[in-house]
């Protein structure tokens, strides 16, 4: 599998980690959009949010349920953002289902 996420997952391409437990991994994005610019990944490769289903769903409840605790350890005490994007026509570039923290500056209005 060609999969960057799963690479990174398996420690196969370095990354700086805010936060991991056996359900998912967090690591600073390297092109960020904006000063405090977090990925938030499930360690199961699911390509999309097009592939969620009863079965695998709970996982992104826990990557929420992460949000706080990781947005506070990188000082986002003014408020975030949480992106995903969702296939090609929504801008997702790697097809392995992530979430996007942004913060440290008062971000601009959603398209």
């Amino acid at each position: 599998m060609d999969c960057v996420f799963c690479m990174i997952r398996d420690g196969k391409i370095p990354t700086r980690k805010v936060y991991e437990d056996d359900k998912m991994l967090a690591f600073y994005d390297i092109e960020p959009a904006a000063p405090v610019h977090i990925v938030m990944i499930p360690k199961e490769h699911i390509a999309s949010a097009n592939e969620l289903n009863a079965d695998n769903a709970g996982i992104v409840a826990h990557i929420f349920s992460k949000v706080p605790e990781i947005a506070k350890s990188v000082g986002l005490d003014g408020g975030y953002r949480v992106v995903n994007n969702c296939g090609a026509d929504g801008g997702q570039t790697v097809f392995h289902i992530h979430f996007h923290l942004l913060g440290g500056k008062t971000l601009g209005k959603m398209a």
